[in-house]
């Protein structure tokens, strides 16, 4: 009998049409997998936004998928020329070519083109929560120094002002050594988050498939105007 009701709930017109839109995913998660810094980055235009006293609308930014390095830059227009010189100057020029781009967000204010750098220093100096490390840590092989420990000199600052430029060389590059096993353990603990996501995502999957032939209630909403690149 119950089986019988949602065959008829299916094939009933009016709740074809005023039902609530299906919100599960079609599909498994299938998260992005970097094996290393900046083998894979993810790239996004946000805007339009508040102009800017200097009149900018929009942040192009970018973030490695492995270390979290994020790098972005405010433009008063999107243009594929704007964005090809980006992808080129901030990315190609310092790190090499990546083997992937995809999107990612960002967000900011009114003044936000002034603040970007600040944004940008919080941001890889963060802990982030997939890798457990900051940004900054994986790129260098060492914790980037904080104004405030300038100002109040921390443990490590007075260490470093003790040793001498031999001693601080030998210091940078046990660092250097241990970076790549830095690294690996942030690419594990990645591969443990998005399997973590995934699990979770997967459990809310409900497939639907089509054949050629079926009858289907196609919902046409009106062409909004965003900030698409200009061809």
């Amino acid at each position: 009998m119950v089986k019988d009701c949602i065959d008829y709930a299916k094939r009933c017109q009016a709740c074809q049409f005023h039902a609530n839109l299906i919100h599960q995913p079609l599909e498994p998660l299938h998260p992005t997998i970097a094996s290393w810094p900046f083998d894979a980055w993810g790239l996004d235009v946000v805007g339009p936004m508040t102009k800017s006293s200097g009149g900018h609308l929009y942040i192009l930014a970018t973030t490695d998928y492995f270390s979290k390095w994020a790098e972005a830059v405010p433009l008063k227009e999107v243009k594929k020329e704007n964005v090809a010189d980006f992808i080129r100057t901030n990315i190609i020029y310092r790190y090499g070519v990546p083997s992937l781009l995809k999107k990612v967000v960002a967000k900011s204010k009114r003044d936000w083109h002034e603040r970007i750098g600040e944004a940008l220093w919080a941001y890889r100096t963060t802990v982030r929560t997939p890798t457990q490390s900051t940004p900054y840590a994986l790129v260098y092989g060492v914790e980037a120094v904080l104004p405030l420990e300038q100002q109040i000199p921390s443990l490590r600052i007075a260490i470093q002002e003790g040793l001498t430029e031999e001693e601080n060389a030998h210091l940078r590059l046990e660092e250097l050594e241990a970076l790549d096993e830095k690294r690996l353990e942030a690419q594990q603990r990645l591969e443990c988050y998005q399997a973590r996501l995934s699990k979770a995502f997967n459990k809310k999957v409900r497939p639907r498939s089509f054949q050629v032939g079926d009858l289907v209630l196609a919902v046409r909403r009106p062409i909004i105007t965003t900030h698409r690149m200009e061809k």
